[in-house]
């Protein structure tokens, strides 16, 4: 089995983000900022830590600042380099050059599953790395090298996991799966927002995917589902009654930022391991906590 080197990765960033108004309603949510970076970047910074530079962005009407993050500002870079501020010049040139970034357009938003066919084009017959882009993972070694790594082994699609509250289970889509080795599952079934009390397990679906292009067939075959869009989560179904789709209880943590609860929280962490902030921050905080618990 020829098991292709993983060039290329796919990040959606169309949807609305209408759990985070008003503030979304002009900003795309993947460009808030979590402490001093847009979400979109650490995405895009995992992308490339795994080794992948051809990124395929789908995006819709009112995205353009991500467009714009990624794209070089000479008028920028003239005034940083003209003031001597040499690290601030570095930083805004990476952005512009980490990976090579492509857009295509998504006409009507029909789902997460409707995005993603529109990466056909320009993944071809190749596997690709799928990396949701409000979602930011931290891990020693990037999720979507673990899933790469894990294709290189079987040759197949393979899904990321991570382990939920049981409570939290209704939230998300669930695996039912066969434990193959440390972490690794052969997913049986996917379960979309399960009652706790009937849930198979409580490794959820994590916003990063390695897919085989057999999944673009399927894409077309599905019928529209939840919300009468096309659902990533039913193309997959129907690829694993064909062939092997693995599971990866992943090493590392996940962050949503899709939510203003969980944005926040997010907010907090990073902020407390920033190199520069992070010690004066925390200062912040326990002042703020020993002054709640005086009242």
């Amino acid at each position: 089995m020829i098991h292709h080197n993983i060039r290329k990765a796919v990040i959606p960033v169309a949807g609305f983000g209408t759990r985070l108004l008003p503030a979304s309603k002009a900003l795309p949510k993947e460009m808030f900022p979590v402490v001093d970076k847009p979400t979109i970047q650490y995405v895009v910074e995992e992308a490339v830590a795994a080794g992948i530079n051809d990124i395929l962005m789908i995006i819709s009407k009112g995205k353009r600042a991500i467009e714009e993050h990624f794209a070089p500002n000479r008028e920028f870079e003239a005034k940083f380099e003209q003031a001597g501020r040499i690290l601030e010049l570095e930083e805004i040139r990476r952005i512009s050059s980490m990976a090579n970034i492509h857009y295509v357009w998504q006409q009507q938003l029909n789902g997460l599953g409707d995005a993603v066919s529109y990466a056909k084009h320009h993944v071809g017959d190749e596997p690709f790395a799928l990396l949701l882009g409000d979602t930011i993972v931290e891990s020693n070694t990037p999720v979507t090298r673990q899933l790469m790594d894990i294709h290189q082994c079987y040759g197949e699609s393979v899904v990321a996991f991570e382990q939920v509250a049981p409570d939290k289970v209704s939230r998300y889509g669930v695996m039912k799966g066969r434990p193959i080795e440390n972490r690794l599952y052969l997913i049986e079934d996917l379960i979309e927002k399960p009652a706790p009390e009937s849930a198979p397990s409580n490794l959820a679906i994590a916003g990063r995917y390695l897919l085989t292009p057999d999944i673009f067939p399927a894409l077309e075959d599905i019928p529209p589902g939840k919300n009468n869009e096309i659902q990533l989560t039913d193309a997959l179904r129907m690829l694993l009654q064909q062939k092997p789709v693995y599971g990866l209880h992943f090493e590392g943590r996940r962050y949503d930022t899709g939510n203003k609860l969980d944005f926040l929280k997010t907010n907090v962490m990073f902020g407390l391991r920033h190199p520069e902030l992070g010690p004066q921050f925390r200062q912040f905080l326990e002042q703020l906590s020993d002054a709640g618990s005086n009242d």
